[in-house]
């Protein structure tokens, strides 16, 4: 496997509801999420808990390569984050991003019937943690607040 680059923000999205989200050149991260964002239905997606959707443009290439046309923000990560092995990534694991974020990943994300428009043959279940370890989005909680932009590093610290 070829040696990955330093790890770090590839593209920052935000939508006013559902997928996809598109590209901005920063946002505020506060404990509720990135400022500007929402999500169609509160009672999966968003929260303390799951206030910011991450994913790795690395897998989202790979499932490019086997014919889908997801992108970054297609499937309604916040955060696409390049250079990371994102088959190592769990839930426990934490994440400073730039000088002032910090994160941490609490769950796997579930995908929804909206992300089917991205997968060939409707499979949106490709990303799903369950049947596709190491393919899935993480949601993540907020341990200290800032701005995020493209090309901040992130620094991983694996749970324990």
């Amino acid at each position: 496997m070829a040696r990955l680059a330093i790890p770090y923000v590839h593209q920052v999205s935000l939508s006013d509801g559902g997928v996809p989200k598109s590209a901005v050149p920063s946002a505020q991260v506060t404990r509720d999420g990135l400022v500007g964002d929402r999500q169609r239905n509160r009672k999966y997606h968003g929260g303390p808990d799951r206030a910011v959707c991450l994913f790795s443009l690395e897998v989202i290439d790979a499932l490019r390569a086997e014919g889908h046309s997801i992108g970054p923000g297609s499937s309604g990560e916040n955060l696409t984050l390049a250079g990371l092995d994102w088959s190592l990534m769990q839930p426990g694991d934490r994440l400073q991003i730039g000088e002032q974020v910090r994160l941490e990943m609490t769950s796997y994300t579930t995908p929804c019937r909206y992300n089917a428009q991205w997968f060939k043959d409707g499979d949106y279940e490709r990303i799903a943690q369950e049947t596709h370890p190491g393919w899935s989005r993480l949601y993540a909680r907020v341990l200290h607040e800032g701005t995020v932009r493209p090309g901040d590093r992130v620094v991983v610290e694996r749970a324990t």
